[in-house]
């Protein structure tokens, strides 16, 4: 079997903010700090990294910029979704042309498409640019759930090569696997469940929590892929904590608190999104001791 085209802790990065614009010098940090804890890839401008409220010159920025710290040392998979097919084309276009290695779409908000609007959408994407794509599936958002069948479909498409399955849904994770074949890249979005992820085949874990504490996360999903399930635990019993707090508030607002009290960039976040409230506060800094921090 060949070895995954993504696998390990791909953390979604934030995008820092100061005086209302992004900080690039942060995000400089952010990623550096990433590399140097020994993460397995990189997702810029995702849901964590608050893409709904960027600019298009903003979301194009930040991919550009993480392709460019990174230099090759990880994968890049650049946030490229839209609910507009034609938008979506652009977006990944733009992550090809600047040099990312995948592109992350999600599904299309809001919009609710059928199962075969899903894949046409991917189809059209898929052969309008010749890059990896991966399909983010997260109904707890978009309101739009793509099935199995469809991620079947899909999977024979040379250009769409996996998935971030944000649902929880543990079972359908080894029906998928058996139905999209050997090649097909699993990824889990959801921190709490990656460890009964991996059990069930998945390569590896968009992670929220490896913002905050990238080295513990990489020692988890170091050793899940080893199949060393026992230390695998350690690290899930240090972490979980740190996974459920960071959902205690709308994402990333406790995620960015946490790293302003790391010092590394600001706890700001945009409208809607209001800062980590502090009621949640107590829990989070509890949490960042727990997993060492």
């Amino acid at each position: 079997m060949a070895e995954p085209l993504f696998k390990g802790v791909i953390t979604a990065l934030v995008t820092p903010f100061r005086d209302g614009v992004v900080d690039e010098a942060a995000f400089r940090r952010l990623v550096e700090r990433q590399i140097a804890a020994g993460v397995h890839g990189l997702v810029p401008v995702g849901t964590t990294g608050e893409t709904a409220t960027l600019s298009h010159v903003e979301h194009r920025r930040v991919v550009e910029l993480c392709v460019e710290i990174v230099a090759g040392r990880v994968p890049v998979i650049a946030g490229a979704g839209s609910n507009a097919t034609a938008e979506g084309i652009e977006l990944v276009r733009h992550a090809k042309t600047v040099g990312a290695d995948a592109a992350l779409v999600v599904t299309p908000y809001y919009n609710r498409p059928s199962q075969e609007g899903l894949y046409r959408h991917y189809m059209t994407l898929a052969d309008a640019v010749e890059l990896p794509l991966v399909v983010y599936n997260v109904p707890g958002r978009t309101g739009c759930d793509i099935s199995n069948d469809t991620l079947e479909r899909l999977s024979v498409h040379p250009n769409i090569v996996g998935v971030k399955d944000a649902t929880g849904d543990l079972a359908r994770a080894s029906f998928q696997r058996l139905r999209c074949g050997p090649d097909w890249v699993m990824l889990t979005g959801d921190d709490p469940t990656a460890l009964g992820y991996m059990a069930h085949g998945g390569h590896g874990c968009i992670s929220v929590s490896s913002n905050v504490a990238p080295e513990a996360c990489a020692a988890f999903m170091n050793a899940a892929m080893a199949g060393d399930f026992a230390t695998a635990r350690y690290w899930q019993d240090r972490l979980i904590g740190l996974h459920r707090v960071l959902f205690l508030d709308s994402s990333p607002s406790p995620t960015k608190f946490a790293l302003a009290e790391l010092g590394l960039c600001t706890p700001d976040v945009r409208l809607p999104l209001a800062p980590c409230a502090d009621g949640v506060k107590p829990a989070v800094l509890a949490a960042m001791k727990e997993a060492g921090l």
